[in-house]
């Protein structure tokens, strides 16, 4: 028994190391194409920016001809509105908190998560300060700056998190359910801002690839934070992160 806990000892800190590089893997391998394609949005790369000039013009000319479309747009726009949807992702983050305790830690991954992706995105903002489109005869106004999308940055680590999150708890037809539902919410978002002239089509790129990224390399970063002693994933909702008890 005492050379088994030994072994147990030794494995864990080398299998705990591997999973954190594996999380910074995770990140630069979605860090480094936005920050690319943040770099030539800020330097306005002609070949990118008049692409997305050409395409936020047809755009906005297709929504002014269909009024309906520009109803539906605009209405969805402030049902979307990040801060809505992160209220309701907290809520049922500790609605599982309550039914699940022995995922307490999980839900306070993916809580920390989402509040973390809704500033960091805010930050980015900051840092690149991309003007947003102007149009002859604008469909719809927004504040602030363009890069990336903050709409789609948060509709995309929303639905990653939450996708990830409920996972283990739901069954076969629950997870089709909630992957096509919050993948309709992330496409439609994304179509929404460069219809409604808002942001460009790069600004809606940058914002998918900053939302799957955060929650992907978050995700791996929390499954190295107490790994099991056989250097392997432990399985989510039975025996995750949260349950250290006989891990001896």
């Amino acid at each position: 028994m005492g050379e088994r806990t030994a072994v147990v000892q030794r494995t864990r800190p080398a299998g705990r190391g591997r999973r954190l590089l594996k999380s910074v893997g995770y990140g630069l391998v979605f860090a480094v194409p936005l920050t690319a394609l943040a770099f030539v949005v800020r330097e306005k790369f002609s070949p990118v920016v008049d692409l997305d000039q050409r395409l936020i013009v047809a755009a906005t000319d297709l929504t002014r001809a269909n009024p309906g479309l520009k109803t539906f747009l605009v209405f969805w726009q402030e049902l979307t509105q990040p801060w809505r949807l992160y209220i309701v992702s907290s809520v049922v983050c500790l609605v599982v908190w309550r039914r699940h305790r022995e995922l307490a830690t999980r839900c306070l991954w993916a809580f920390a998560t989402l509040m973390v992706s809704w500033n960091l995105q805010l930050d980015i903002k900051q840092v690149v300060q991309r003007a947003r489109p102007v149009v002859g005869d604008p469909v719809s106004h927004a504040p602030g700056y363009s890069f990336p999308s903050g709409h789609v940055a948060c509709a995309a680590a929303i639905a990653s998190t939450m996708t990830i999150f409920l996972w283990p708890l739901l069954s076969t037809t629950g997870r089709r359910v909630l992957v096509a539902g919050l993948t309709a919410y992330v496409v439609v978002t994304s179509l929404d801002r460069v219809l409604l002239g808002v942001h460009f089509p790069s600004d809606v790129v940058g914002g998918l690839i900053f939302g799957v990224g955060l929650a992907t390399a978050s995700y791996a970063g929390y499954l190295g934070w107490n790994p099991g002693p056989d250097d392997s994933p432990p399985p989510e909702g039975k025996v995750g992160p949260e349950s250290s008890k006989g891990t001896t």
